[in-house]
């Protein structure tokens, strides 16, 4: 059985950090329902679309149950109370002091149910002084230090190509979630769990918080290569970029092997990491006087029978075909969909097979069945 069968998840989140959060969740076996508002979770409306369905919002809301609750209303309220009574998990992702307003904070719905694990995922966390401001991803990334070190050393600050502080936070919400239910067995007790955006995307920049700790001060932007290992970068192909990593002796006398100069090894240009990261240019001219003498492919070929990591520069569509023989993507069960890749969660788990279609929630779809199925009622 799926690692997280008889686990119910009451979803409270809406838009990005919190519905990864729980799909991750849900898709190793947890019973996720999405509480939404009359209208709708946001990303209903957010394109692109299939026909009339949200193609984004079906990605992050796979396999959940919707139920649809005005929390103004004093009898949704009473419905969300009476959920929450019966629940393992609540996950929600409102401005910090927005639940307790609604009378469904952490303090409230604990003493309600003491054995509930409570995740409230925010761009700054529940305290401290930035802890009421509002948040959106590309605000944490330019807060966190990672912009300051993305892009050209000549260039502009530049953020992550996809929305990676939400994720991340979302991606910390479900391994906290998990720790703190294995903890409960031990217990009994559930908890509050704090999940700030800003916090996920520091803790990230180990490279960087190394360089800084080392040096004493912030780490730069060095566009495609690597800030303290030479050769680790994008290289230029006959056809196309590749990328090379040589992160240690041993792998760059192999290189030196396949590009024809292994004379070079005892070169103080070339003999040890230090000074190959020293003499960046150099040492990328050198290769790159091979490199532009053969297509990536070829590239790819000859470093892997060489023993030297190299790789392609995909797209994603290139990387979802790359990954799919193992199982970990699928499509959907909506009409509206099919054909569509699901983006699963990627861990193999032994002696689970390949992921199902994902079922999308349609608002307030299973109502009735989820409070016959959680309360009795």
């Amino acid at each position: 059985m799926p690692a997280l069968s008889g686990i119910r998840v009451l979803d409270l989140s809406r838009v990005l950090a919190g519905p990864f959060c729980t799909s991750l969740l849900a898709d190793i076996g947890a019973d996720v329902v999405k509480v939404e508002p009359p209208g709708g979770d946001d990303t209903r409306r957010l394109g692109p679309f299939a026909k009339d369905v949200s193609v984004y919002f079906a990605m992050l809301n796979r396999d959940k149950r919707s139920i649809a609750l005005d929390l103004k209303d004093p009898a949704d309220l009473e419905t969300l109370w009476s959920l929450a009574a019966h629940a393992d998990v609540l996950v929600e992702n409102f401005r910090p002091g927005v639940a307790d307003r609604l009378g469904i904070g952490a303090a409230a719905l604990l003493a309600h149910n003491p054995r509930l694990v409570y995740a409230s995922i925010s761009g700054f966390g529940q305290s401290g002084a930035m802890s009421g401001r509002p948040a959106y991803d590309l605000i944490i990334q330019a807060m966190s230090g990672i912009m300051e070190t993305t892009g050209s050393p000549d260039g502009e600050p530049t953020k992550v190509g996809e929305s990676i502080a939400d994720l991340q936070a979302g991606l910390y919400g479900s391994w906290a979630i998990c720790a703190a239910l294995v903890e409960r067995a031990r217990t009994g007790r559930g908890q509050h769990l704090d999940i700030a955006m800003l916090d996920a995307m520091v803790s990230l920049q180990l490279t960087g918080a190394s360089l800084l700790a080392a040096d004493g001060a912030p780490p730069t932007r060095v566009g495609n290569r690597h800030p303290v290992s030479t050769p680790f970068g994008v290289y230029r192909a006959a056809d196309a970029p590749v990328v090379l990593a040589a992160a240690n002796d041993r792998t760059f006398h192999r290189l030196l092997d396949l590009i024809g100069r292994p004379e070079l090894a005892e070169h103080p240009v070339y003999r040890t990491d230090e000074a190959r990261t020293a003499h960046e240019p150099e040492v990328r001219a050198t290769i790159e006087s091979w490199t532009r003498q053969h297509s990536a492919a070829e590239i790819v070929a000859l470093a892997g029978e060489q023993g030297v990591p190299a790789g392609p520069v995909q797209d994603l569509q290139q990387a979802i075909d790359s990954v799919r023989p193992r199982g970990v993507t699928g499509g959907f069960l909506h009409p509206s969909l099919e054909g569509m890749t699901a983006l699963r969660q990627p861990v193999v788990f032994q002696g689970a097979s390949g992921a199902a279609p994902s079922s999308t929630p349609d608002l307030d779809a299973h109502h009735e069945e989820i409070i016959r199925d959680w309360t009795g009622g």
